[in-house]
């Protein structure tokens, strides 16, 4: 029988997450063309693994296609380990939720994803467990009191992206979609993908307090 332990903090549901969303880019809803959202990430490190819980709302069937499709809620938990082992995840909630792990060779991680109704927010306590061991840990938000929110996010980027957001729009109406991911490498990061119809997509990184564009990218 697998323990459970209650979340630090309270949940928040990701509906009013979409709510937030809307109302960029100066009165037209460009949220209603957003086909992923990562609003947050919560990390945890030992001498032993590193852990990461990717919390976002994404399309389904996933596809960049410059349509975007009703999205729904997942929580991704990638588990980088210097051992090999069968490792299990568990993040504590009312309920808990959580289970066995896939490892991934392409990325050479222990993956975990599952649907939920609501997000953690700030931390999250863990449960890792594989052979006979057990470890408990906390995993904390990359996010700070000056990290900009997903919907600041896109409307940085449409309002840097004025030129391309007017080749894409028709009789009033957006045609392309966008991805907002937020990303922690050294920093905190949010990328911006606006991906037309054609597939081809502009790539934006932003800064994740002032929403300034640091970096462009075109692909096909």
């Amino acid at each position: 029988m697998k323990k459970r332990f209650l979340l630090a903090i309270p949940l928040v549901f990701t509906f009013p997450l979409l709510l937030a969303l809307g109302g960029c880019g100066g009165g037209y809803d460009y949220s209603k063309h957003l086909s992923e959202v990562r609003s947050d990430i919560f990390r945890a490190e030992t001498d032993e693994f590193s852990v990461t819980l990717f919390c976002s709302l994404r399309e389904y069937p996933y596809a960049d296609d410059g349509i975007a499709c009703p999205m729904t809620s997942l929580a991704e938990i990638s588990l980088i380990a210097k051992e090999s082992a069968d490792y299990s995840v568990y993040v504590d909630g009312d309920p808990g939720w959580g289970g066995e792990t896939s490892y991934r060779n392409v990325r050479g991680d222990y993956y975990y994803s599952q649907s939920l109704p609501e997000f953690p927010e700030g931390s999250v306590n863990l449960r890792i467990e594989w052979d006979d061991q057990t470890r408990e840990i906390a995993a904390t938000s990359v996010k700070t009191e000056k990290t900009i929110t997903a919907q600041q996010a896109l409307g940085y980027a449409v309002a840097h992206e004025k030129e391309l957001i007017g080749r894409l729009t028709e009789n009033k109406a957006f045609c392309g979609e966008f991805r907002v991911r937020l990303l922690r490498r050294d920093e905190t990061y949010y990328y911006v993908g606006i991906t037309d119809r054609n597939g081809h997509t502009v790539a934006l990184l932003l800064d994740s307090e002032s929403g300034e564009v640091l970096a462009r990218r075109e692909s096909a």
